[in-house]
């Protein structure tokens, strides 16, 4: 019987990047985001690819009541996951704290937090049933150095690094691992997002850099999740070669 990996916000970037990268393992997937077109797209482009079984699932993570539903009444046979990554999160504005926008932070913190602890708390009864399974959870580097106008993303990216490590220490009596990702600079729709579809500044972001890739992220996703069951990456930092810290980054000017 295939394995089945549960990934959130798999949409785009790095989400996507780890449907197909565990698709072609022979995973099947459950897929879940908000835009169903997308969903739609990315289940039949992988069913026809792969040859494996694609559930999707559409709810926005900020949604309490439709994750606690949609979990609630899942398919028996789709019931038994083996990995969940918890890849749903954005940024919403760079602006200093006395400027930033309200209806920003709370999206955040409602998407990076609440969501991740609301899917969780849904996967979690199924894992203990099993007596096993392995929860990635999608940090930043931003949740381990605080940089200028990065204030409540820095801070909900905080919050998962502590939940991630809350989560490892409770579920080890059940034998599920936990793995926490702090990526740093990664191209995708991060900072196109996050700069509210400003194209010229989300290219800046990575001027001079050659950053990560969402296929580099789902490539080390992977390899965490093939390890022997006796062992568990708890905690990794990944950046491009250019970058060594939340602020401190080599860029090439010529």
């Amino acid at each position: 019987m295939n394995k089945i990996v549960l990934i959130t916000g798999a949409t785009a970037g790095i989400g996507e990047a780890c449907a197909k990268k565990f698709a072609a393992a022979g995973y099947n997937l459950i897929v879940t985001g908000r835009r169903i077109d997308r969903l739609q797209l990315l289940k039949t482009t992988i069913e026809t690819d792969y040859q494996v079984n694609v559930l999707v699932l559409q709810f926005d993570v900020q949604d309490r009541k439709t994750v606690e539903n949609t979990f609630a009444n899942l398919p028996v046979e789709w019931q038994k996951i083996d990995i969940l990554i918890n890849n749903a999160g954005l940024a919403a504005g760079r602006d200093s704290f006395e400027n930033a926008d309200m209806d920003d932070w709370e999206t955040m913190l409602n998407t990076n937090v609440h969501g991740l602890l609301y899917v969780s708390k849904a996967i979690v009864p199924l894992m203990i049933a099993q007596k096993k399974g392995h929860i990635i959870n999608m940090g930043s580097i931003a949740g381990k150095e605080v940089y200028e106008k990065g204030n409540v993303y820095c801070a909900s990216k905080f919050a998962v690094d502590a939940i991630n490590k809350a989560m490892r220490i409770d579920l080890l009596k059940y034998n599920i691992k936990v793995t926490g990702i702090h990526p740093g600079a990664v191209e995708t729709e991060f900072a196109l997002v996050r700069f509210k579809g400003n194209e010229n500044k989300a290219a800046s972001t990575y001027e001079g850099i050659v950053p990560l890739k969402p296929e580099d992220i789902a490539d080390t996703i992977f390899y965490c999740a093939q390890l022997p069951s006796h062992v568990c990456i708890n905690d990794l930092i990944i950046t491009c070669t250019q970058q060594a810290g939340a602020y401190y980054f080599h860029k090439n000017t010529q």
